[in-house]
């Protein structure tokens, strides 16, 4: 009875601890959303489909989900270069857009559970600030 008891409260604890974090991502990613909209859209579009050869597609973006503190950096500092997003080359600039730690997090976390991406990891302000310019 004892075990069976023990076995209940964690599996009690297991799935609170899930759910907790399913409506942390949640309320990230609707925040992430909004800042999408005011920073990111006009660039990437409204579905992140972004322009050919311009502004590359953060929809099932390869680039995006193996790449992920590059793309935490991007959005954090801007990027410049040539990056390769699902074939495609991209030479272009993308300015800082001046976000705090806790907007580059849930941008990104609104971005890599989007338009057909899917994290498996929440993007959280810690690691948006151990990234460093480089």
């Amino acid at each position: 009875m004892k075990t069976l008891i023990i076995s209940y409260l964690s599996l009690v604890a297991g799935l609170t601890f899930l759910l907790s974090q399913e409506d942390e991502l949640e309320a990230s990613m609707n925040r992430g959303k909004e800042i999408y909209a005011d920073f990111c859209v006009t660039c990437h579009l409204p579905t992140g489909e972004g322009v050919e050869n311009t502004y590359p597609p953060l929809a099932k973006s390869d680039y995006l989900m193996a790449n992920r503190e590059a793309s935490i950096r991007g959005v954090k500092y801007g990027q410049r270069g040539e990056m390769i997003v699902n074939g495609i080359t991209y030479d272009n600039t993308m300015l800082p857009l001046g976000l705090d730690d806790e907007e580059v997090a849930d941008v990104m976390n609104y971005i890599n559970n989007s338009w057909g991406n899917k994290s498996e990891k929440m993007v959280t302000v810690e690691e948006v600030a151990a990234v460093g310019r480089r």
